[in-house]
């Protein structure tokens, strides 16, 4: 009875792998003995061997047949007995021997066979169950992430043409997650296309190590935002090989780990310098020409940009440039002690230009290293908008000189930066007390401080020196720089003196000196008449030059505070 296997069986065969420990030929039959289990052996009649192809597999034989379709019955199931196989065995060695092998075939077959049996090969190899994908399927694949990717980025706004290149998330999902975490920082649209690097950072394994590292040294959330448009690159860097060893650098050069989270918050780059690089060379040079080491703490602090300053380009240049307008280089030493923010002046954009329009504007050239020394702001000023200003809104006041004003921005510099309600209250107040017009203009060209002083002391004053010191008005317009001593302190005082004494003498004797220097005066008998044409007061630059104290550098740092406060 024939099975379902039986009736399953195609009716022509084109090509057969059998193997070939058990492939048996006869000449007229063929009977394929397959020994297995349940010993069954198939019966295939009349089947006419053409030729043989090649060997694929050292275990298997190939062979091509012909097979007539007329001549091709179903094969049938013919189970056999134990003595069947035994007399079939007895007999396989004898049709063996008749068996046309025809092996010179195999050689002879054309390449276009060959060819197309390799083909097959592959073809059955690549549909195998453990099949991986190519390396063009793999970068065809890739290629399709970045688009979706770069589609939802322009979709969002940002635009995608820097990230070539760049490892990107796979997904839309993982990069959505990281604008939306930029986008919690407060970085806007704008901000991101101003570095869309900042795009390949890890939320997990970048942006939030480093931000955890920062409000651990105390950078305050609220500058975080510009924090991070001044230096994204911040969240490339690792914490342990980039930020901790630059943090302990400023630390060693004196910065209070307090002042560090607003060092950095003024400078964020400088997470980025190498430490041996222009960190240590600006700090080394700033030493050498003066700078005590004890307030180089206090310089960083106010002024971190120093520590990005190449010596050669910016340091050097300027202090060169200070010394060559007759400003020595301990007096340059000591300006970037109280204000370290003129190194940042540029040289060529700025400070040059400014000197140049001093000039033109009559200030003489050896009061240059006065002027700027009294207010250094006044090299990083826009002089062409301010000078001509000032001079005409002084003009229309005071009615002075193009010259007038040359003598008042020496004696008083920041008269450039002044603003013109207070000028006007004070010479309103001037007039007020009783001097004209030219008194007026006398002494502000003598003195330009009285536009500046506060108006409540200078009127205790001026109702002293009218009341009990009993002095002409000629007397202020002589020194008019008697409003800038204080009363209580210094007028007072020495006026009582004098008039114990019964001397007469002029506000400038009386006033402009030390207090030591006083002292001796009352010693003597008769008053030197050299010392009665004492000078109008005028900055000394030696004042520059003393020595500082060891209290200054603690000093340095109470205003630094007071000044971050405000």
């Amino acid at each position: 009875m024939p099975t379902k296997q039986q009736k399953k069986s195609p009716n022509s065969i084109p090509l057969i792998l059998l193997p070939t420990y058990l492939l048996f030929f006869f000449s007229s039959n063929l009977r394929l003995l397959h020994l297995d289990q349940k010993s069954v052996c198939f019966h295939l009649q009349s089947m006419k061997i053409i030729s043989y192809n090649r060997i694929i597999n050292p275990s298997f034989l190939l062979i091509n047949h012909e097979l007539p379709s007329n001549t091709f019955p179903r094969p049938q199931l013919i189970s056999t007995s134990a003595p069947s196989i035994s007399s079939f065995n007895k007999r396989k060695k004898d049709l063996m021997m008749r068996l046309p092998c025809r092996f010179a075939t195999r050689a002879a077959l054309s390449s276009s066979v060959k060819t197309d049996t390799y083909g097959k090969s592959r073809k059955e190899k690549s549909s195998s169950f453990y099949t991986h994908p190519s390396l063009l399927e793999m970068k065809n694949e890739r290629a399709a992430n970045r688009a979706r990717v770069y589609e939802f980025l322009r979709g969002i706004g940002i635009v995608p043409d820097e990230l070539d290149g760049l490892e990107l998330p796979v997904t839309v999902e993982v990069m959505r997650e990281r604008v939306d975490f930029l986008h919690k920082l407060g970085l806007t649209i704008e901000d991101i296309n101003n570095y869309p690097l900042v795009l390949g950072c890890s939320v997990k394994k970048n942006m939030i190590p480093v931000l955890d590292y920062l409000g651990k040294l105390g950078v305050r959330k609220s500058t975080l935002t510009d924090f991070l448009r001044q230096y994204p690159q911040v969240l490339h860097a690792s914490v342990v090989v980039d930020l901790a060893p630059v943090v302990t650098y400023l630390q060693g050069m004196d910065i209070k780990p307090n002042d560090i989270p607003r060092v950095l918050e003024k400078y964020p780059e400088v997470l980025g310098f190498k430490l041996e690089g222009t960190m240590s060379t600006s700090v080394a040079y700033l030493v050498g020409i003066g700078v005590a080491r004890r307030e180089i703490g206090g310089v960083l602090t106010r002024y971190p940009e120093i520590l990005g300053m190449r010596v050669g380009r910016v340091i050097k240049p300027f202090v060169e440039y200070l010394e060559i307008l007759g400003i020595p280089r301990l007096a340059v030493a000591r300006l970037i002690e109280k204000h370290p923010h003129i190194l940042g002046f540029g040289l060529q954009e700025r400070i040059k230009p400014n000197i140049k329009s001093l000039l033109q504007f009559h200030v003489r050239e050896t009061a240059l290293p006065s002027v700027i020394a009294q207010y250094p702001e006044i090299l990083g000023i826009d002089m062409e908008a301010k000078l001509p200003s000032q001079e005409e809104f002084l003009n229309s006041i005071i009615e002075s000189t193009r010259e007038d004003f040359g003598r008042v921005v020496e004696k008083m510099p920041q008269i450039i930066s002044l603003s013109k309600a207070p000028v006007v209250k004070h010479v309103d107040f001037l007039r007020g007390c009783g001097f004209s017009s030219e008194q007026v203009r006398e002494m502000v060209v003598g003195c330009p401080q009285v536009l500046a002083l506060n108006l409540d002391i200078m009127k205790q004053s001026f109702e002293y020196f009218k009341t009990t010191m009993a002095r002409p008005l000629e007397d202020l317009v002589a020194f008019p720089a008697f409003f800038t001593y204080g009363l209580e302190s210094t007028i007072k005082p020495r006026h009582e003196m004098i008039a114990e004494k019964g001397l007469k003498c002029s506000l400038a004797w009386l006033l402009n000196c030390s207090d030591e220097k006083f002292d001796q005066r009352m010693s003597y008998d008769v008053i030197d008449m050299e010392e009665m044409e004492v000078g109008e007061s005028s900055f000394d630059m030696n004042t520059l030059l003393e020595h500082r104290n060891d209290e200054s550098a603690s000093d340095y740092d109470e205003d630094y505070s007071e000044d971050d406060n405000v």
